[in-house]
């Protein structure tokens, strides 16, 4: 890893692994990767994007206003339409479900490859 700053929202239900679907996830667990070190800083609660098989648009855009501030973001799984609403904002979103810290590695590696290729 390098020295760039991540701060990366991880949907998860335990805080040690990412296992939570975006639109579903109640709880999200916001990291902060610089220096190599991963400190965890907060944990937030949301409503879910997604309750009853129906997509809320308006609460979609109000989870995403409360991650506004991270430049990541870690799920097991995010829907094209909550993928492009958070890439919007400038959130870029993977689907990298495992531990927390080897999920972030494999986030981290991955846009240092595609950094290869520009």
């Amino acid at each position: 890893m390098d020295k760039t700053e991540y701060r990366i929202a991880v949907a998860s239900s335990d805080g040690i692994v990412v296992n939570n679907h975006f639109g579903r996830a109640r709880t999200f667990y916001i990291f902060a990767l610089k220096n190599d070190e991963i400190e965890h800083l907060e944990t937030r609660e949301l409503e879910p994007v997604c309750e009853t098989g129906n997509h809320d648009d308006a609460r979609l855009k109000e989870n995403v206003e409360r991650l506004s501030d991270c430049t990541h973001l870690l799920a097991a799984r995010i829907g094209n339409g909550a993928r492009a609403v958070l890439e919007s904002y400038g959130i870029s979103c993977y689907e990298i479900p495992g531990v927390i810290p080897e999920s972030i590695d494999k986030l981290v590696t991955y846009e240092k490859v595609n950094e290869l290729f520009k």
